[in-house]
Protein backbone atom coordinates (compact mmCIF):
# COMPACT_ATOMS: atom_id res chain seq x y z
CA UNK A 1 0.00 0.00 0.00
CA UNK A 2 1.53 3.48 -1.28
CA UNK A 3 1.53 6.57 0.93
CA UNK A 4 -1.05 8.06 -0.80
CA UNK A 5 -3.70 5.15 -0.01
CA UNK A 6 -2.50 4.89 3.12
CA UNK A 7 -3.15 8.55 3.83
CA UNK A 8 -6.75 8.27 1.76
CA UNK A 9 -7.73 5.71 4.31
CA UNK A 10 -6.66 6.65 7.64
CA UNK A 11 -7.88 10.25 7.09
CA UNK A 12 -10.42 11.25 4.35
CA UNK A 13 -12.21 7.69 3.83
CA UNK A 14 -13.29 7.90 7.27
CA UNK A 15 -14.37 11.35 7.70
CA UNK A 16 -16.59 11.03 4.53
CA UNK A 17 -17.88 7.15 5.97
CA UNK A 18 -19.11 9.87 8.85
CA UNK A 19 -20.88 11.89 6.09
CA UNK A 20 -22.49 9.68 4.76
CA UNK A 21 -23.63 7.96 8.16
CA UNK A 22 -24.99 11.23 9.05
CA UNK A 23 -26.86 11.66 6.22
CA UNK A 24 -29.05 9.00 6.52
CA UNK A 25 -32.83 9.20 7.99
CA UNK A 26 -33.36 9.64 10.99
CA UNK A 27 -33.96 5.79 12.85
CA UNK A 28 -32.43 2.96 15.20
CA UNK A 29 -29.59 2.64 12.50
CA UNK A 30 -25.95 2.83 13.31
CA UNK A 31 -23.86 6.01 13.33
CA UNK A 32 -20.08 5.97 13.08
CA UNK A 33 -19.71 5.17 16.53
CA UNK A 34 -23.24 4.14 18.05
CA UNK A 35 -24.78 6.36 21.20
CA UNK A 36 -26.05 4.88 23.60
CA UNK A 37 -29.71 4.23 22.90
CA UNK A 38 -30.00 3.39 20.01
CA UNK A 39 -30.73 -0.39 19.16
CA UNK A 40 -28.04 -2.33 17.46
CA UNK A 41 -27.19 -5.94 15.75
CA UNK A 42 -30.51 -6.96 14.55
CA UNK A 43 -29.32 -8.87 11.22
CA UNK A 44 -31.07 -5.69 8.90
CA UNK A 45 -29.37 -3.24 10.88
CA UNK A 46 -25.94 -4.57 10.59
CA UNK A 47 -25.90 -4.26 7.09
CA UNK A 48 -25.94 -0.54 7.72
CA UNK A 49 -22.78 -0.98 10.00
CA UNK A 50 -20.95 -2.52 6.69
CA UNK A 51 -22.73 0.48 4.54
CA UNK A 52 -21.47 3.27 6.91
CA UNK A 53 -17.80 1.61 6.77
CA UNK A 54 -14.50 2.91 5.11
CA UNK A 55 -15.63 0.75 1.62
CA UNK A 56 -15.73 -1.92 3.35
CA UNK A 57 -12.41 -1.74 5.29
CA UNK A 58 -12.16 -4.59 7.98
CA UNK A 59 -15.52 -6.18 6.37
CA UNK A 60 -14.06 -9.82 5.88
CA UNK A 61 -17.25 -9.76 3.91
CA UNK A 62 -17.38 -13.81 3.54
CA UNK A 63 -19.09 -13.10 7.18
CA UNK A 64 -22.70 -12.53 7.92
CA UNK A 65 -23.77 -9.84 10.62
CA UNK A 66 -25.28 -13.28 12.31
CA UNK A 67 -22.21 -15.14 12.64
CA UNK A 68 -21.18 -11.62 14.01
CA UNK A 69 -23.57 -11.80 16.20
CA UNK A 70 -22.88 -15.17 17.29
CA UNK A 71 -19.17 -14.73 17.91
CA UNK A 72 -20.50 -11.41 20.10
CA UNK A 73 -22.60 -13.79 22.16
CA UNK A 74 -19.13 -16.30 22.30
CA UNK A 75 -17.06 -13.58 23.82
CA UNK A 76 -19.82 -13.01 26.60
CA UNK A 77 -20.75 -16.41 27.15
CA UNK A 78 -19.94 -19.54 25.47
CA UNK A 79 -16.65 -19.41 24.89
CA UNK A 80 -15.36 -19.08 28.54
CA UNK A 81 -16.88 -21.15 31.57
CA UNK A 82 -16.67 -20.30 34.78
CA UNK A 83 -17.34 -22.48 38.22
CA UNK A 84 -19.86 -20.63 40.40
CA UNK A 85 -18.07 -21.70 43.11
CA UNK A 86 -14.78 -19.89 43.01
CA UNK A 87 -14.28 -16.42 44.26
CA UNK A 88 -14.66 -13.01 42.34
CA UNK A 89 -13.08 -10.13 43.75
CA UNK A 90 -14.81 -8.06 46.62
CA UNK A 91 -17.19 -4.97 45.15
CA UNK A 92 -15.23 -1.78 47.20
CA UNK A 93 -18.45 0.26 46.42
CA UNK A 94 -16.57 2.13 44.52
CA UNK A 95 -18.48 3.83 41.37
CA UNK A 96 -18.55 6.76 39.21
CA UNK A 97 -15.11 6.62 37.54
CA UNK A 98 -14.56 9.87 35.37
CA UNK A 99 -13.07 9.88 32.37
CA UNK A 100 -10.26 12.77 30.92
CA UNK A 101 -12.61 14.67 28.13
CA UNK A 102 -9.86 13.92 25.59
CA UNK A 103 -9.04 10.29 25.48
CA UNK A 104 -5.87 9.13 23.76
CA UNK A 105 -4.57 5.50 23.60
CA UNK A 106 -1.18 4.53 22.60
CA UNK A 107 -1.94 2.06 20.54
CA UNK A 108 -3.73 2.56 16.88
CA UNK A 109 -7.64 2.84 17.17
CA UNK A 110 -8.29 6.00 15.59
CA UNK A 111 -6.93 4.65 11.89
CA UNK A 112 -9.32 1.27 12.50
CA UNK A 113 -12.55 2.93 14.16
CA UNK A 114 -14.45 3.00 11.12
CA UNK A 115 -13.65 -0.28 9.80
CA UNK A 116 -17.00 -2.31 9.64
CA UNK A 117 -15.39 -4.98 12.18
CA UNK A 118 -14.58 -2.58 14.50
CA UNK A 119 -18.19 -0.59 14.21
CA UNK A 120 -19.85 -4.13 14.86
CA UNK A 121 -17.99 -4.68 18.09
CA UNK A 122 -18.18 -1.03 19.38
CA UNK A 123 -21.74 -1.55 18.58
CA UNK A 124 -22.50 -4.77 20.44
CA UNK A 125 -20.70 -2.75 23.66
CA UNK A 126 -22.84 -0.33 24.15
CA UNK A 127 -25.74 -1.91 22.57
CA UNK A 128 -27.00 -5.44 23.73
CA UNK A 129 -24.01 -6.76 25.40
CA UNK A 130 -23.33 -4.01 27.12
CA UNK A 131 -24.24 -4.84 30.33
CA UNK A 132 -21.69 -7.64 30.38
CA UNK A 133 -19.17 -5.29 28.93
CA UNK A 134 -19.49 -3.13 31.93
CA UNK A 135 -19.20 -5.75 34.10
CA UNK A 136 -16.01 -7.04 32.97
CA UNK A 137 -14.38 -4.07 32.72
CA UNK A 138 -15.34 -3.11 36.25
CA UNK A 139 -13.86 -6.31 37.90
CA UNK A 140 -10.97 -5.28 35.43
CA UNK A 141 -10.51 -2.41 37.72
CA UNK A 142 -8.62 -4.19 40.27
CA UNK A 143 -5.96 -5.66 38.16
CA UNK A 144 -5.73 -2.67 35.61
CA UNK A 145 -3.01 -0.67 37.63
CA UNK A 146 -0.65 -3.75 38.73
CA UNK A 147 -1.05 -4.33 34.54
CA UNK A 148 -0.41 -1.43 33.31
CA UNK A 149 2.35 -1.16 35.37
CA UNK A 150 3.94 -3.93 33.51
CA UNK A 151 3.34 -3.59 30.44
CA UNK A 152 4.65 -0.26 30.84
CA UNK A 153 7.55 -1.88 32.29
CA UNK A 154 7.79 -4.45 29.48
CA UNK A 155 7.94 -1.53 27.11
CA UNK A 156 4.53 -2.26 25.43
CA UNK A 157 1.62 0.04 25.26
CA UNK A 158 -0.48 0.52 28.28
CA UNK A 159 -3.62 0.06 26.29
CA UNK A 160 -2.86 -3.77 25.41
CA UNK A 161 -4.38 -3.45 29.21
CA UNK A 162 -7.66 -4.18 27.05
CA UNK A 163 -6.27 -7.99 25.34
CA UNK A 164 -7.27 -9.74 28.92
CA UNK A 165 -10.89 -7.94 28.66
CA UNK A 166 -11.20 -9.83 25.23
CA UNK A 167 -9.49 -13.33 26.83
CA UNK A 168 -11.39 -13.55 29.82
CA UNK A 169 -13.19 -10.78 31.06
CA UNK A 170 -10.01 -10.49 33.74
CA UNK A 171 -11.14 -13.35 35.37
CA UNK A 172 -8.74 -15.61 36.76
CA UNK A 173 -10.40 -18.49 36.23
CA UNK A 174 -11.74 -18.39 33.50
CA UNK A 175 -11.43 -21.75 31.35
CA UNK A 176 -11.59 -22.30 28.13
CA UNK A 177 -13.06 -25.23 25.50
CA UNK A 178 -9.58 -25.46 24.08
CA UNK A 179 -8.82 -25.72 27.89
CA UNK A 180 -6.36 -22.43 28.00
CA UNK A 181 -6.77 -20.93 31.43
CA UNK A 182 -6.21 -17.97 33.62
CA UNK A 183 -7.17 -13.99 32.87
CA UNK A 184 -4.34 -14.73 29.88
CA UNK A 185 -5.45 -17.62 28.83
CA UNK A 186 -2.26 -19.65 28.66
CA UNK A 187 -2.35 -22.66 26.92
CA UNK A 188 -0.35 -25.22 29.39
CA UNK A 189 2.55 -26.01 27.30
CA UNK A 190 2.72 -22.53 26.71
CA UNK A 191 2.99 -21.69 30.45
CA UNK A 192 5.49 -23.74 30.95
CA UNK A 193 7.80 -22.40 28.57
CA UNK A 194 7.16 -19.22 29.96
CA UNK A 195 8.28 -20.21 33.41
CA UNK A 196 4.67 -20.63 34.62
CA UNK A 197 4.18 -23.62 37.48
CA UNK A 198 1.26 -25.61 36.23
CA UNK A 199 1.16 -29.22 38.10
CA UNK A 200 -1.62 -30.53 40.31
CA UNK A 201 -1.20 -28.16 43.26
CA UNK A 202 0.18 -24.99 41.90
CA UNK A 203 -1.42 -23.61 38.61
CA UNK A 204 0.13 -20.24 37.96
CA UNK A 205 -1.94 -19.62 34.59
CA UNK A 206 -4.70 -17.97 37.13
CA UNK A 207 -2.44 -15.85 39.18
CA UNK A 208 -3.09 -12.24 37.77
CA UNK A 209 0.48 -11.23 38.92
CA UNK A 210 2.53 -14.37 37.36
CA UNK A 211 0.52 -14.68 34.63
CA UNK A 212 0.39 -11.12 33.41
CA UNK A 213 4.50 -11.16 33.83
CA UNK A 214 4.11 -13.88 31.70
CA UNK A 215 1.78 -12.53 28.99
CA UNK A 216 4.24 -9.27 28.69
CA UNK A 217 6.78 -11.68 28.03
CA UNK A 218 5.22 -13.21 25.25
CA UNK A 219 3.59 -10.57 23.55
CA UNK A 220 6.72 -8.25 23.71
CA UNK A 221 8.55 -11.41 21.83
CA UNK A 222 5.68 -11.51 19.44
CA UNK A 223 6.07 -7.99 18.41
CA UNK A 224 9.10 -8.14 17.68
CA UNK A 225 8.50 -11.09 15.61
CA UNK A 226 6.25 -9.33 13.63
CA UNK A 227 6.67 -5.94 14.07
CA UNK A 228 3.54 -5.17 14.96
CA UNK A 229 0.92 -5.31 18.26
CA UNK A 230 -2.05 -6.48 16.19
CA UNK A 231 -0.27 -8.77 14.50
CA UNK A 232 1.84 -9.77 18.07
CA UNK A 233 -2.58 -9.95 19.10
CA UNK A 234 -3.65 -12.04 16.32
CA UNK A 235 -0.86 -14.68 17.08
CA UNK A 236 -1.16 -14.65 20.80
CA UNK A 237 -4.76 -15.85 19.92
CA UNK A 238 -4.31 -18.15 16.84
CA UNK A 239 -0.81 -19.08 17.45
CA UNK A 240 2.56 -17.24 15.95
CA UNK A 241 3.22 -20.62 13.61
CA UNK A 242 -0.26 -19.80 11.57
CA UNK A 243 0.63 -16.18 11.42
CA UNK A 244 4.03 -16.76 10.16
CA UNK A 245 2.86 -19.09 7.59
CA UNK A 246 -0.07 -16.54 6.30
CA UNK A 247 2.52 -14.19 6.02
CA UNK A 248 4.60 -15.88 3.79
CA UNK A 249 1.80 -17.42 2.00
CA UNK A 250 0.27 -14.27 0.85
CA UNK A 251 3.71 -12.53 1.36
CA UNK A 252 3.19 -10.93 -2.41
CA UNK A 253 -0.49 -9.68 -2.28
CA UNK A 254 0.53 -7.73 0.71
CA UNK A 255 3.37 -6.32 -0.38
CA UNK A 256 2.87 -2.69 0.44
CA UNK A 257 1.12 -3.24 3.63
CA UNK A 258 3.16 -2.31 6.80
CA UNK A 259 2.92 -2.61 10.78
CA UNK A 260 -0.72 -3.21 11.92
CA UNK A 261 -2.04 -2.49 8.53
CA UNK A 262 -0.47 -5.85 7.57
CA UNK A 263 -3.21 -7.46 10.05
CA UNK A 264 -6.03 -6.45 8.17
CA UNK A 265 -4.59 -6.64 4.86
CA UNK A 266 -3.96 -10.96 6.28
CA UNK A 267 -7.46 -11.02 7.62
CA UNK A 268 -9.15 -10.28 4.68
CA UNK A 269 -7.40 -13.68 2.92
CA UNK A 270 -9.81 -15.76 4.65
CA UNK A 271 -6.33 -17.82 6.25
CA UNK A 272 -7.04 -17.15 9.74
CA UNK A 273 -9.59 -18.42 11.88
CA UNK A 274 -12.93 -16.72 12.59
CA UNK A 275 -12.00 -15.91 16.14
CA UNK A 276 -8.51 -14.28 15.33
CA UNK A 277 -9.96 -12.18 12.80
CA UNK A 278 -12.29 -10.83 14.51
CA UNK A 279 -9.84 -11.02 17.76
CA UNK A 280 -7.69 -7.06 16.64
CA UNK A 281 -11.22 -5.19 16.31
CA UNK A 282 -12.89 -6.51 19.34
CA UNK A 283 -9.29 -5.40 21.44
CA UNK A 284 -9.64 -1.98 19.19
CA UNK A 285 -13.39 -1.87 20.19
CA UNK A 286 -13.01 -2.70 23.75
CA UNK A 287 -10.04 0.28 23.78
CA UNK A 288 -12.61 2.84 21.86
CA UNK A 289 -15.65 2.49 24.35
CA UNK A 290 -13.55 2.08 27.63
CA UNK A 291 -11.69 5.21 27.28
CA UNK A 292 -14.71 6.94 26.54
CA UNK A 293 -17.35 5.67 29.19
CA UNK A 294 -18.88 8.70 29.15
CA UNK A 295 -20.13 9.33 25.95
CA UNK A 296 -21.59 5.81 25.75
CA UNK A 297 -23.24 5.70 29.39
CA UNK A 298 -20.85 3.39 31.46
CA UNK A 299 -20.18 3.70 34.55
CA UNK A 300 -17.73 1.60 35.90
CA UNK A 301 -18.21 -0.03 40.04
CA UNK A 302 -14.28 -0.16 40.60
CA UNK A 303 -13.00 -2.05 42.56
CA UNK A 304 -10.19 -2.13 45.65
CA UNK A 305 -6.60 -2.64 43.76
CA UNK A 306 -4.90 -5.61 43.72
CA UNK A 307 -2.42 -4.90 46.79
CA UNK A 308 -1.20 -7.27 48.95
CA UNK A 309 0.95 -8.09 51.61
CA UNK A 310 3.26 -11.46 51.49
CA UNK A 311 4.13 -14.56 54.07
CA UNK A 312 6.31 -17.70 53.18
CA UNK A 313 4.56 -20.47 54.40
CA UNK A 314 5.98 -24.23 54.68
CA UNK A 315 4.08 -27.26 52.82
CA UNK A 316 1.28 -28.98 53.66
CA UNK A 317 -0.87 -25.28 55.68
CA UNK A 318 -4.33 -25.15 54.88
CA UNK A 319 -5.32 -21.90 53.42
CA UNK A 320 -7.70 -21.43 56.56
CA UNK A 321 -4.83 -21.57 58.91
CA UNK A 322 -3.46 -18.49 56.94
CA UNK A 323 -6.63 -16.80 57.09
CA UNK A 324 -6.79 -17.30 60.59
CA UNK A 325 -3.49 -15.90 61.19
CA UNK A 326 -3.93 -12.88 58.64
CA UNK A 327 -7.56 -11.96 60.35
CA UNK A 328 -8.87 -12.62 56.61
CA UNK A 329 -12.15 -15.14 55.65
CA UNK A 330 -10.68 -17.91 53.53
CA UNK A 331 -12.33 -16.79 50.59
CA UNK A 332 -10.06 -13.47 51.07
CA UNK A 333 -7.09 -15.87 50.73
CA UNK A 334 -8.35 -18.00 48.16
CA UNK A 335 -8.83 -14.83 45.88
CA UNK A 336 -5.76 -13.38 46.59
CA UNK A 337 -4.10 -16.73 45.63
CA UNK A 338 -6.47 -18.37 43.19
CA UNK A 339 -3.34 -20.17 41.96
CA UNK A 340 -3.19 -22.69 44.90
CA UNK A 341 -5.40 -25.51 43.45
CA UNK A 342 -5.99 -27.76 46.76
CA UNK A 343 -7.23 -26.01 49.74
CA UNK A 344 -3.68 -26.06 50.95
CA UNK A 345 0.48 -24.89 49.83
CA UNK A 346 2.03 -27.84 47.89
CA UNK A 347 2.68 -31.23 50.05
CA UNK A 348 6.05 -31.47 48.72
CA UNK A 349 7.37 -28.28 48.21
CA UNK A 350 11.20 -28.19 49.54
CA UNK A 351 11.37 -24.76 50.24
CA UNK A 352 8.95 -22.48 52.07
CA UNK A 353 5.94 -21.23 49.76
CA UNK A 354 4.99 -17.28 48.77
CA UNK A 355 1.28 -16.75 49.68
CA UNK A 356 -0.39 -13.63 49.90
CA UNK A 357 -2.54 -12.36 52.48
CA UNK A 358 -4.59 -8.58 52.65
CA UNK A 359 -2.16 -5.88 53.10
CA UNK A 360 -1.52 -4.63 56.33
CA UNK A 361 -1.96 -8.12 57.87
CA UNK A 362 1.70 -9.06 58.22
CA UNK A 363 2.15 -7.44 61.28
CA UNK A 364 -0.16 -9.74 63.24
CA UNK A 365 0.33 -12.83 61.54
CA UNK A 366 3.22 -13.94 62.60
CA UNK A 367 2.58 -14.15 66.41
CA UNK A 368 -1.23 -15.57 65.73
CA UNK A 369 0.40 -18.35 64.34
CA UNK A 370 2.86 -19.24 66.35
CA UNK A 371 -0.11 -19.64 69.02
CA UNK A 372 -1.81 -22.43 66.17
CA UNK A 373 -1.46 -25.89 67.39
CA UNK A 374 0.87 -27.78 65.69
CA UNK A 375 -1.46 -29.83 64.82
CA UNK A 376 -3.98 -27.91 63.28
CA UNK A 377 -0.83 -26.38 60.78
CA UNK A 378 -0.86 -29.95 59.24
CA UNK A 379 -3.05 -29.63 56.34
CA UNK A 380 -3.07 -33.61 55.26
CA UNK A 381 -1.30 -36.67 56.52
CA UNK A 382 0.33 -39.49 55.15
CA UNK A 383 -1.42 -43.48 55.18
CA UNK A 384 -0.68 -47.04 54.08
CA UNK A 385 -3.47 -48.01 52.33
CA UNK A 386 -4.40 -52.16 54.39
CA UNK A 387 -5.89 -54.99 51.86
CA UNK A 388 -8.64 -54.26 50.40
CA UNK A 389 -9.29 -50.45 51.16
CA UNK A 390 -11.24 -48.34 48.65
CA UNK A 391 -11.47 -44.71 48.31
CA UNK A 392 -14.87 -45.25 50.24
CA UNK A 393 -13.34 -46.90 53.41
CA UNK A 394 -10.15 -44.63 53.85
CA UNK A 395 -12.63 -41.26 53.19
CA UNK A 396 -14.98 -43.28 56.04
CA UNK A 397 -12.19 -43.88 57.83
CA UNK A 398 -10.74 -40.18 58.09
CA UNK A 399 -14.40 -38.63 57.88
CA UNK A 400 -14.17 -36.75 54.91
CA UNK A 401 -15.70 -36.79 51.44
CA UNK A 402 -14.70 -40.38 48.90
CA UNK A 403 -14.86 -37.74 46.23
CA UNK A 404 -12.11 -35.55 46.95
CA UNK A 405 -9.56 -38.44 48.13
CA UNK A 406 -8.58 -38.85 44.30
CA UNK A 407 -8.02 -35.14 43.91
CA UNK A 408 -5.17 -35.44 46.56
CA UNK A 409 -3.59 -38.30 45.24
CA UNK A 410 -3.64 -37.80 40.99
CA UNK A 411 -1.18 -40.72 40.74
CA UNK A 412 -2.94 -43.66 42.57
CA UNK A 413 -4.78 -45.75 40.31
CA UNK A 414 -7.07 -48.21 42.09
CA UNK A 415 -8.23 -51.82 40.37
CA UNK A 416 -10.92 -51.12 37.82
CA UNK A 417 -13.26 -53.43 38.91
CA UNK A 418 -13.29 -53.49 41.94
CA UNK A 419 -11.74 -50.07 43.06
CA UNK A 420 -9.60 -51.38 45.45
CA UNK A 421 -6.10 -49.86 46.09
CA UNK A 422 -2.67 -51.87 46.12
CA UNK A 423 -2.39 -52.97 49.84
CA UNK A 424 0.86 -50.66 50.91
CA UNK A 425 0.62 -47.89 49.18
CA UNK A 426 1.04 -44.43 50.33
CA UNK A 427 -2.47 -42.14 50.39
CA UNK A 428 -2.57 -38.56 50.99
CA UNK A 429 -5.49 -37.97 53.11
CA UNK A 430 -6.76 -33.74 53.58
CA UNK A 431 -8.55 -32.26 56.33
CA UNK A 432 -12.04 -31.29 55.90
CA UNK A 433 -11.06 -28.16 56.10
CA UNK A 434 -8.51 -28.37 52.87
CA UNK A 435 -10.90 -30.07 50.88
CA UNK A 436 -13.32 -27.19 52.11
CA UNK A 437 -10.95 -24.68 50.56
CA UNK A 438 -10.05 -26.36 46.88
CA UNK A 439 -11.09 -25.24 43.85
CA UNK A 440 -12.73 -27.46 41.57
CA UNK A 441 -10.61 -27.34 38.56
CA UNK A 442 -9.63 -30.35 36.13
CA UNK A 443 -5.91 -31.90 35.68
CA UNK A 444 -3.95 -28.80 35.06
CA UNK A 445 -2.08 -30.66 32.07
CA UNK A 446 -4.67 -31.26 30.16
CA UNK A 447 -4.04 -30.22 26.56
CA UNK A 448 -6.43 -29.73 23.35
CA UNK A 449 -5.02 -29.52 20.24
CA UNK A 450 -5.99 -29.83 16.58
CA UNK A 451 -4.92 -33.14 15.05
CA UNK A 452 -1.60 -32.76 12.98
CA UNK A 453 0.03 -29.87 14.52
CA UNK A 454 3.15 -29.51 13.49
CA UNK A 455 4.32 -27.30 15.82
CA UNK A 456 7.18 -26.67 19.20
CA UNK A 457 6.79 -24.24 21.79
CA UNK A 458 9.80 -23.21 23.37
CA UNK A 459 11.17 -24.06 26.45
CA UNK A 460 13.75 -22.22 28.20
CA UNK A 461 17.53 -22.83 27.28
CA UNK A 462 16.30 -24.29 24.38
CA UNK A 463 18.21 -22.29 20.66
CA UNK A 464 17.63 -22.72 16.99
CA UNK A 465 20.07 -25.95 16.57
CA UNK A 466 18.55 -27.68 19.69
CA UNK A 467 15.01 -27.81 18.19
CA UNK A 468 16.20 -28.43 14.42
CA UNK A 469 18.03 -31.22 15.20
CA UNK A 470 15.11 -32.71 17.00
CA UNK A 471 12.84 -32.12 14.35
CA UNK A 472 15.47 -33.05 11.72
CA UNK A 473 15.46 -29.69 9.57
CA UNK A 474 18.29 -26.63 10.06
CA UNK A 475 17.51 -23.05 11.68
CA UNK A 476 17.61 -21.54 8.65
CA UNK A 477 14.26 -24.04 7.75
CA UNK A 478 12.79 -22.81 10.87
CA UNK A 479 13.57 -19.16 10.20
CA UNK A 480 11.92 -19.13 6.84
CA UNK A 481 8.85 -21.01 7.95
CA UNK A 482 8.34 -18.58 11.00
CA UNK A 483 9.82 -15.24 9.22
CA UNK A 484 12.30 -14.75 12.02
CA UNK A 485 14.41 -11.90 10.87
CA UNK A 486 16.88 -12.73 13.86
CA UNK A 487 17.95 -16.16 15.10
CA UNK A 488 16.02 -15.43 18.14
CA UNK A 489 13.55 -17.23 20.06
CA UNK A 490 11.94 -16.78 23.24
CA UNK A 491 10.02 -19.33 25.72
CA UNK A 492 6.88 -19.90 24.86
CA UNK A 493 7.39 -19.07 21.56
CA UNK A 494 5.31 -21.56 18.98
CA UNK A 495 7.36 -22.34 16.06
CA UNK A 496 6.49 -23.72 12.57
CA UNK A 497 9.34 -26.98 12.79
CA UNK A 498 7.98 -28.94 9.39
CA UNK A 499 6.10 -28.20 5.86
Amino acid sequence: MNLLETTLRRTILPVLAGLLACSRTPGPEVSPLPIPTQPVVSDSQMSDVVLAGSVNAGDYSSNTAGDLDRRTAELFRDALRVDATIPMPPDSGLAGMSTEAAPSWDIDVRSYEAFARVRHYVAAFTGPSKGRFVERLSIGTRYEPMIRAKLRAGELPEDMYYLALVESGYNPHAYSRAAAVGMWQFMTTTAKGMGLRVDWWIDERRDPVRATDAAVRFLRGLNEQFGSLYLAAAAYNGGPGRVARGLTRYASELEGSTGDDMFFALAEKKYLRNETRDYVPQLIAAALVAKEPDRYGIVLDAREPFTYDTVMVGPSVPLAVIAEASGASVAMIQELNPHILRGMTPPANRDSFKVRIPPGTRSRYDSVLAAIPGETMVGARVVRAEKGATWASLAKKAKVSSRALPLYNPKVKPAKKSGVIAAGTSVLVPTAAVIAAALPVPDPAIERYGSGSRTHVVRSGENLSVIAKRYKTSPAAIMRLNRLKKPMIFPGQELNVRR
